[in-house]
């Protein structure tokens, strides 16, 4: 009990499952787990694991009509599951933030990076235009985006990949979540921008104290991100340990199997120099 009241996530008893013309097909089941404040938590697993399934859960994000969800999901002690797209909006953003895969896709194309970033930040404050727009600008010098005034008068697709992951992550950090959810944040970039990532979100862990859940296929991301570690697989969760214990002792075949591919990172004997 001491553990859970801790945590500032929370997700009991969690079943999804979707609606079919054959009747309801479940996509994950007894999904159980917590994360302490300034925390990261990696979710791991390969394709159609439930990963995604279950930050979409979280996040709310599912179609109510199509999708059945079962169980506890709780944010600071409030009930997330079953909330109304209304309430959800005053959340997202504000209290629990969401980093995509494909940050083209977090971005509306006819309008600037700028407009997008103040309208965020807007819609869960009372900071009028120019207020918003110094924040923005504060933010993302926070996470070295160089010239950054100029940045904001950009469309994405005049930014790179990379960079446009980087101003997600401003953006995503901005009103100081309590918890952030990576889903696979480093997948479309090279080696050096995946770095370049991993920094800023430990940055933002160990500056707001902000919970991180970093959902990744990638064991060697987990390894030098992660305080625990779950593992996915088939929509179930298959094991769960602290990140040292998994690496030194895993205890289930498909987290060997996992284990036996994984890439390294090494981040620590890597020197990053912030760059466009």
């Amino acid at each position: 009990m001491e553990t859970k009241e801790r945590n500032i996530l929370n997700v009991r008893d969690l079943q999804v499952q979707v609606r079919s013309k054959e009747g309801l097909f479940t996509l994950v089941k007894d999904i159980n787990f917590g994360i302490e404040k300034g925390k990261i938590l990696g979710l791991v697993g390969e394709s159609g694991s439930g990963k995604t399934v279950t930050s979409m859960s979280i996040l709310q994000l599912h179609d109510r009509k199509k999708v059945d969800i079962k169980g506890s999901i709780t944010l600071n002690g409030q009930e997330l599951n079953g909330l109304d797209n209304k309430e959800m909006r005053k959340i997202r953003g504000k209290d629990i933030a969401f980093i995509m895969q494909n940050p083209m896709n977090a971005f509306t194309p006819v309008f600037t990076i700028g407009y997008q970033f103040v309208e965020t930040i807007r819609s869960h404050t009372s900071l009028k235009k120019k207020q918003a727009k110094e924040l923005a600008i504060d933010v993302m010098q926070s996470v070295n985006l160089p010239e950054p005034d100029k940045l904001l008068k950009y469309y994405p697709f005049q930014l790179s990949g990379g960079m446009l992951q980087r101003v997600m992550i401003a953006m995503a950090a901005v009103l100081h979540p309590s918890v952030i959810i990576a889903d696979e944040p480093t997948t479309a970039l090279d080696l050096h921008n995946q770095l370049l990532v991993l920094r800023l979100l430990d940055e933002i862990r160990n500056k707001y104290e902000t919970s991180i859940l970093l959902i990744s296929h990638d064991l060697g991301v987990i390894s030098e991100m992660a305080d625990e570690v779950i593992v996915m697989k088939t929509g179930r969760i298959v094991e769960t340990a602290n990140v040292y214990q998994l690496f030194d002792n895993p205890q289930h075949e498909y987290t060997k199997r996992l284990l036996n591919t994984r890439p390294t990172l090494n981040l620590e004997q890597q020197t990053i120099t912030h760059m466009l």
